[in-house]
């Protein structure tokens, strides 16, 4: 299985938007029978601040920004020629997948962003099953580059 963005559609009216983040309707297939065991948020003072590289075997995670815009890089350590990079923000959320055996980071876009996690594994099952990257062991994977 390879990382992939899911599309969000938010419904909004007059009372303000609602987007979901994982229900029935994301159509997720090859992750049924995975539960939900955890959810968070991870709040970035300033544009520019990067987080990851964490890598689990077991554990899937299910990202999206809620406030301000990232980038996302997600690279197999066994080959790391295999990396995908996605962009998220608030004004066009994705649900970024995160199946397991991909090192996966994100760099903030913006002041404040906020990124909400959903995991399928609890903090003590994370831990057990994390390994730590340094975020430069693949090179300069953060900077967005111009067209």
């Amino acid at each position: 299985m390879k990382p992939y963005i899911k599309e969000i559609t938010p419904k909004g009216d007059d009372r303000g938007t609602f987007v979901p983040f994982l229900d029935a309707t994301n159509n997720l297939p090859d992750q049924e029978g995975l539960a939900i065991k955890r959810m968070y948020y991870v709040y970035n003072y300033g544009k520019g601040v990067v987080r990851g590289f964490h890598f689990h075997q077991k554990e899937w995670k299910y990202f999206m920004i809620v406030n301000g815009a990232a980038k996302f890089v997600l690279i197999n350590p066994e080959s790391p020629e295999e990396i995908f990079t996605f962009v998220s923000s608030a004004r066009k959320p994705v649900l970024v997948v995160v199946p397991p055996g991909f090192a996966n980071g994100w760099v903030s876009l913006e002041d404040n962003t906020v990124l909400v996690c959903g995991s399928t594994a609890s903090f003590d099952e994370s831990v057990a099953d994390d390994q730590r990257f340094d975020p430069y062991k693949w090179g300069d994977v953060w900077t967005i580059k111009g067209r």
